[in-house]
């Protein structure tokens, strides 16, 4: 935030410093053909006094009366306070001019204070319009650059918004399967089972994958399929003999996907499959890969038919991810056939 405030107060120096001069040698190059040599000076040094306080007014009006008025909606008082620090402001403007300018450069008669503060039509063609004119111009790239800023933050917060909740979604690997699969390693510790040493090389690979690789944008689609693999055989652990699971693997290209995308799906299929059954339960994973598109095809046996419109967090994460990584460039379908649930998810090859 401090880094951001110091770039905005650079930002509007450097504006500054091309705006008002670039704003004084426009008036110098308008007004240059219309006077004699001899009075042209007198003109350049009456621009430099108005000038002055052109720039004192627009940056007061700007960041003193709008910010404290006219931004918090009070329209009434932002209104009165313009109207009289216009009239102070070209007041004080001319007195400058007319007892600490003039007599410099010009021996002529100087006004007296009352006719300077009561000779509204004068103070108003010459001094009050100047600062009026150069304000608006001002206060109106001022606020261009304020919205672009103001839009630019809006998107900023909203995408590191976003990115937090995806990293909060990609952490959301169910816990009851970290739990249940340290239980079935602990087992196999002690009946001395040889494949205690594979089921924990299997986790271990898996949550080196889940804080590291799962932190990436995009991951190939075999680096998922490796800790799919390594989810299932250790899912397996826990239901045995009940559980089918069938793959047909069609890797064709070197597409890429989210981290996990895949992998949550799996674990969905067996939260909602052998999770909840006694019984068997199949679970089959189609991928197909072409120079085009990426095709995951996800069903499992369920017990009871499960509503497809009624979508559990695991689904919701996934929709959510897809839409924050490919926006309308995918389809996302669920579907139920008699006991069986069915997800579709086809996304471009690749995509960034």
């Amino acid at each position: 935030m401090k880094i951001e405030l110091n770039n905005n107060i650079k930002q509007n120096i450097f504006f500054q410093l091309v705006f008002w001069p670039a704003l004084f040698l426009f008036a110098i190059v308008r007004d240059y053909g219309d006077y004699e040599p001899s009075e042209f000076m007198d003109v350049v040094i009456y621009n430099f006094c108005h000038w002055i306080f052109q720039i004192f007014s627009a940056n007061f009006i700007y960041y003193i009366l709008f910010r404290r008025f006219f931004d918090q909606k009070k329209y009434f008082k932002f209104s009165v306070n313009l109207l009289f620090s216009l009239y102070i402001i070209s007041v004080i403007n001319r007195i400058f001019i007319v007892y600490a300018a003039e007599p410099f450069f010009i021996n002529l008669p100087k006004d007296s204070f009352t006719s300077i503060f009561t000779d509204i039509g004068y103070l108003l063609a010459h001094y009050t319009f100047p600062i009026i004119s150069s304000t608006f111009i001002f206060i109106s790239i001022m606020f261009f650059v304020r919205y672009k800023d103001e839009k630019q933050q809006t998107m900023r917060l909203l995408k590191e918004k976003t990115e937090l909740e995806l990293q909060s979604l990609k952490s959301q690997l169910n816990p009851h399967f970290l739990f249940n699969t340290l239980n079935n390693i602990y087992s196999l510790s002690l009946s001395n089972s040889e494949k205690t040493s594979e089921s924990i090389s299997r986790l271990s690979d898996i949550l080196d994958y889940i804080l590291y690789k799962g932190q990436k944008r995009w991951v190939p689609i075999s680096d998922e399929l490796t800790i799919i693999d390594d989810y299932i055989a250790l899912e397996s652990l826990r239901y045995n003999e009940r559980l089918k699971v069938s793959r047909n693997i069609e890797i064709n290209f070197s597409n890429t996907i989210p981290p996990l995308l895949y992998l949550t799906l799996v674990e969905n299929a067996f939260k909602h499959g052998a999770g909840k059954t006694a019984y068997e339960v199949q679970i089959k994973i189609d991928i197909k890969t072409n120079k085009e598109f990426s095709f995951f095809r996800i069903e499992n046996t369920c017990e009871t038919p499960r509503n497809k419109d009624n979508k559990g967090i695991g689904i919701q994460n996934i929709e959510r991810q897809l839409r924050y990584h490919y926006h309308d460039n995918f389809s996302f379908l669920i579907s139920q056939e008699s006991n069986t649930f069915i997800v579709e998810i086809n996304t471009p090859a690749a995509y960034d």
